[in-house]
Formats: C-alpha cells, structure tokens, sequence
C-alpha cells in the first residue's frame, strides 16, 4: 500500500530534478544567451545613436532651409507689391504663422490695410443666429451696402459677405463705404466677441489673405470647417484671395478648394503657410493674383502646381 511518506519523497525528488535541471540548462545556456543579449543591446544602442544623430541633421537642413527663404525673400520681394491694398484675415488655427505672413508681405512692400483675427465665436455654429442678426444691425446705422448679401440662413456666409462689403473695394458704380462707417460696422462684430481688429483700419482692401491651418477635430468639425470655406468664397466674390494654410489633407479649406475645379480657378491657396519657405510663397501667390489675375496651388501636399508661382520677368 502506497503511504503518505512514498508520496513525500516522490513529489521531493520530482522537484530536485526540476531544480537540478534548471542549474544545469541555466549554466549550459548562460554564456550564449547573455552574449547574444549583450549583442543585441549594443545593436539597438547604435541604431538608436545614428536615429538621433539622422534627426538632428535633418533639423538642422530645415532651420538652413528656413535660413535660406529668409534671406532669398529679401531679395525676391522688396517692391514686389509697392501701392497694392492686402487684408489679413487670421483664423484661431493659423494664429501661430499670421505674424510671419504679414512680415513677407510688409517686406513685399504691401500697404497691410488690417489685420483681423476672426475668434472661435465666429465659425461656431451656436452664433448662427446671432451672426444673421448682427449682419443687419452693423450694416443699418452705417449705410453700409447690403445688396447682394446671401439670402439664405447660413450666418457666417452673411456675416462674411457683409464684412468683405465693407472691407474691400466696391465694385464701380457701387455705392462706397466711408471710413467711419467702415470702422463701425467692424466695431460692431468686435465688440460682440467675433473679431478682433487692429487699431486703426486704414481704408479698403484690393485683396485679402486669409490664414488658416488644420482641420478642426472636435464634434463641430465638419460644419466649422464649412464655415471656413464660406469666409473664403464671400471674400473671394469681392477681391483677389490668398489661403495660406496649413496641410492639404482632411476638411480644411486648402484641400476643399484644391477639390473644388470652381474654387480653385479664382483662390489661390499655399499648403505650408506655417513655414518660412510658405510664407514667401503665399506672397507669391498674391503677387500672381493681383499682376496676372491668376489663381494657382503651391505647396508641399497634394494637387500642387508646383513649389512657389512661375512670375514673369
């Protein structure tokens, strides 16, 4: 009869044989595997030093890169746009590049009529009401022309329409707006959240460039991004119209133009606003559409003409 002592010395040598087991393979083993580990350690350590050594190059190309468009432009666009009126219109996504876009312009000679941030309030699509009304009760005490505006609900396209009105110059034979009531009409949206105007508006605008970046991402994105494209088509009906952007994929506005065969023969737009090189091109671009009256696509993304505008001598 099989007792508890046979069971208790059964387990205890099945368990030295383990143990023994483990020793011997660990000690067979221990040289092999610790140099193969050690190997690969060293492998992935090098590998890792070149990545970095890779990416510190390539910034370093892109900052001369940057260097380089910077000092090109001084060369390419001191009178480039000497007695020509531009407007700049910033959207919240392409705050961060606007001042580098307006340097290039000034540098282009532009006289820079305003710049304008337009806020979240505007695009939002809570205001749509507000926005329809307020295109109203700015245009009323300021004789300000309203012919013409969209007859639809869409209150950024109104407001839009409204605002290119008053911002650009009137076709001939239409009434003018008056510098005070120009100032006025602006004031109004300001003052009400949805822009936010320099100092002083020095007179109506022959073009405009509005600077946008990435689509927006959160649960508005599509009607905000739609919302976008209506700024660009109203000021695009009143004046010549840069959009220096930021990509050219998802719903912003470079790649709806890009997509739209009618959109895309009156807007210009540049994919790469964010960078120097981009922002030497966006003036460019305005330069081709005020000389030549001729739209044109320029960038790094998708459905490009090319890097920057072929200008005639």
């Amino acid at each position: 009869m099989i007792n508890f002592r046979y069971h208790v010395v059964s387990l205890t040598a099945v368990f030295l044989a383990l143990a023994i087991g483990l020793v011997v393979g660990t000690a067979a083993l221990n040289g092999p595997v610790a140099d193969s580990l050690k190997e690969n350690v060293n492998a992935l350590r090098k590998d890792n030093s070149q990545m970095r050594q890779s990416v510190n190059s390539l910034q370093k190309e892109l900052d001369m890169e940057e260097d380089f468009a910077a000092e090109i432009a001084q060369v390419l666009l001191p009178g480039k746009l000497t007695g020509r009126r531009v407007l700049v219109l910033s959207l919240p996504s392409g705050r961060d590049h606007t001042d580098g876009v307006v340097k290039m312009l000034e540098l282009a000679s532009a006289n820079v009529t305003d710049r304008i941030d337009v806020q979240d309030k505007f695009i939002n699509p809570d205001s749509n009401n507000n926005l329809l009304e307020l295109a109203v009760t700015a245009a009323r005490p300021n004789s300000v022309p309203t012919a013409g505006l969209p007859s639809n609900s869409h209150g950024v396209e109104t407001s839009s329409a409204l605002l290119a009105n008053v911002l650009l110059d009137r076709p001939a034979g239409s009434p003018p707006v008056t510098d005070a009531d120009r100032r006025a009409a602006v004031q109004a949206y300001a003052t009400a959240g949805y822009l936010s105007p320099a100092d002083k508006i020095s007179g109506p605008a022959e073009a405009v460039v509005l600077v946008t970046g990435q689509p927006y991402v959160d649960k508005d994105s599509a009607k905000k991004d739609e919302s976008v494209v209506k700024i660009a088509e109203q000021f695009d009906r009143t004046g010549a119209i840069v959009v220096g952007g930021m990509g050219s994929a998802g719903g912003n506005v470079v790649a709806v133009v890009r997509g739209d065969p009618v959109l895309a023969q009156t807007i210009s737009t540049v994919d790469n606003a964010n960078t120097v090189q981009g922002q030497l091109v966006t003036t460019l671009a305005l330069v081709q559409q005020l000389t030549e009256k001729k739209a044109g696509q320029y960038g790094v993304g998708d459905n490009v003409q090319g890097l920057l505008p072929k200008l005639p001598q």
